[in-house]
This record gives C-alpha cells, sequence and structure tokens, in this order.
C-alpha cells in the first residue's frame, strides 16, 4: 500500500500514467505502447491527475483494459494487472513491461496503426527515424557504421550547433530525406547521437 501512495504521490512521469477510467481502449492502448516502446511503466486507474483517488469498477475497467493490450496493440502486450483499496475506493495498477518485439503499434478508431513513444508524462507519435531505431532494437541486428564525409559532417556540426533537425542536414549536405534518416537512424543505434522529441518537432544532439 505505501508503495502506491508513493507512486501517486511522485505524479506522472516516464513510467508512469494516471487515469481516472478507460472509456476508450484504443486511447489507454497508445499509452501501452508508449510504455512498451520505452523502459516500461504503470497506468495507475482510478487516480485522477491530481493525485486524488476516484476509484473505479474493476470488472469495466479490466475488461478495457485486457481488451487494449490484446486487441488495440500489436504485437500483443502482456500486461499485470494488480487491485487496490484506498481510502474505500478500488485503483488498479497496470504494469507495462518493456517490450521485446519493438516497435509496438497501437490501433485508432479509423483502424489504423501508429508508434507511440513516452517523452517526459506523454505519449508521442514517433517519427520514421524513432519507429527505424526501435525495429533496429527490436530486430537484434548489430549496425555497421560507415564513416564518411556524411557522417563526419554531421558529428562536426553538433560539435559546434549543439542540435539539428532532419530536414537542416538534407540541406547541409545536399542529400535525400531517405538517405539522411538511415544515416542518423544508424548513429543513433550505436549511440554516437540522441533523438529528442516534442509534441511539434524532432531534433538530435551528440550522446
Amino acid at each position: 500500500m505505501k508503495r502506491i501512495l508513493d507512486l501517486i504521490a511522485l505524479g506522472e512521469g516516464e513510467r508512469l500514467d494516471f487515469k481516472k477510467e478507460i472509456s476508450s481502449a484504443s486511447r489507454i492502448a497508445k499509452s501501452m505502447v508508449a510504455f512498451a516502446n520505452h523502459k516500461g511503466g504503470r497506468l495507475l486507474v482510478g487516480v485522477n491527475d491530481d493525485k486524488t483517488i476516484a476509484g473505479i469498477k474493476v470488472e469495466e475497467e479490466s475488461f478495457m483494459l485486457e481488451k487494449a493490450a490484446g486487441f488495440y496493440c500489436r504485437p500483443e502486450i502482456l500486461i499485470e494487472i494488480k487491485e487496490w483499496q484506498i481510502k474505500k475506493k478500488t485503483i488498479l495498477e497496470v504494469i507495462i513491461p518493456e517490450g521485446d518485439a519493438k516497435p509496438y503499434y497501437s490501433m485508432d478508431e479509423n483502424d489504423k496503426w501508429w508508434v507511440y513513444i513516452r517523452v517526459n508524462d506523454q505519449s508521442l507519435l514517433a517519427s520514421k527515424v524513432v519507429v527505424d531505431v526501435l525495429r533496429r532494437h527490436g530486430s537484434g541486428t548489430h549496425t555497421l557504421i560507415e564513416y564518411t564525409s556524411k557522417e563526419k559532417a554531421l558529428l562536426e556540426y553538433l560539435t559546434i550547433n549543439k542540435r539539428i533537425k532532419l530536414k537542416e542536414y538534407c540541406k547541409l549536405i545536399n542529400i535525400s530525406r531517405s538517405r539522411a534518416t538511415k544515416i542518423i537512424v544508424n548513429l543513433i543505434s550505436v549511440g554516437i547521437i540522441r533523438s529528442h522529441n516534442t509534441e511539434k518537432t524532432e531534433f538530435y544532439t551528440l550522446s
């Protein structure tokens, strides 16, 4: 019990999300795949954003959670659900493990599949670069870097300017978006550069 209260006190973050209730299996699947594509995480269902306890109906919420993990996530995510009583109200702790078959996709209301990642306390749509990096990690294949003038130009630019966007890199050395994406994915995969995501943009820095 103390562990759950401590989690609530911490507030939402990179590996923790609060949900008052599960009103949509597709929307909760978005949070699940974001955690599975990251380092795993927990959903506390029956908890408001302001950390107060709302409580839930266990059977209804459990059904929606299992439906989301099994039908709206691809591959299926094996979640663990624990029930807790706090202040005479019931909440659910949903444990989502880090996935070993990345990237994980969630299906939206239009039956389209999307990849999401966890950034701070948000689940954000993944770019093609991030999806390719997740796919590389999920396949377990090794990345061989060919250090050409193109890679050198990117690293030299980042040493001076600290950050760069994909479009800026394409313009810097006059290459196609697909070629620039491949180079960036390779460098992220071996830990030389890092991807940073916000709701509006994605940029890269040296690791």
